[in-house]
């Protein structure tokens, strides 16, 4: 996006993936983000698989998606695993799944095993958003730039830095350069310590389309130009 653009507090709404995937969440904290996304407005909640039902049910009526995460934090499940995983939330009612790429095969040039795992998640989400986590922190440059190119090889609909369990969050040279890497057609999510409204506009001006945050109420209140 270019850096002449006014962005505002509403296009960032727009953008954020309000996320909540902490393995001591409870059902109100659950229910509380739900709240909070369909009073601002934003893409989606992120949620870990137990919770998709909860949400749907919360969101049901509201512009709101449904997102959830899948093989993750570490993305060493199998492929089976991966799809089957899948299936169940979309039944479920998730209407986006952010996979985690497995990136003991991308640092080991297993990319035909890559591509296939992709694919399987691709095709086990029938049509519903698919977002391909590279965990870019973990990666060269050049491996950042392969995980993005089979990922869409893949079917993929956007590409994410972080799991934001891993060693390090998005950054705007990764989304930059994942932006150069997949074009203007595919989505680019930024994930991974984005905890106020400066950074997000940065990280947007970068190339991202979506921002995936645990703050995201925090950056909001951080918007100096709110619309």
């Amino acid at each position: 996006m270019s850096s002449e653009v006014q962005i505002t507090g509403r296009m960032i709404a727009d953008m954020i993936d309000h996320t909540l995937l902490k393995a001591d969440a409870a059902k109100e904290q659950i229910l509380k983000i739900c709240e909070e996304a369909r009073e601002y407005k934003f893409a989606s909640v992120c949620v870990n698989p137990t919770w998709v039902s909860t949400a749907a049910e919360a969101l049901r009526g509201s512009s709101v998606n449904v997102c959830t995460v899948i093989g993750f934090p570490l993305g060493a499940t199998t492929s089976f695993a991966k799809a089957a995983e899948t299936r169940d939330a979309v039944a479920n009612g998730a209407d986006e799944v952010d996979m985690v790429i497995n990136v003991g095969y991308l640092k080991g040039h297993m990319d035909k095993e890559v591509l296939e795992d992709v694919r399987a998640v691709v095709k086990a989400a029938g049509g519903k958003l698919v977002k391909v986590i590279i965990e870019a922190a973990m990666l060269t440059d050049e491996e950042v730039v392969r995980a993005c190119k089979l990922s869409v090889e893949g079917g993929a609909d956007f590409v994410k830095t972080s799991t934001g369990f891993g060693p390090g969050g998005a950054t705007v040279h990764h989304v930059a350069l994942m932006r150069e890497t997949v074009g203007k057609d595919i989505g680019v999510k930024a994930s991974g310590g984005i905890r106020d409204f400066a950074f997000a506009k940065d990280l947007v001006k970068a190339g991202a389309n979506r921002i995936g945050a645990s703050a995201s109420i925090k950056i909001m209140n951080g918007d100096s130009e709110k619309a």
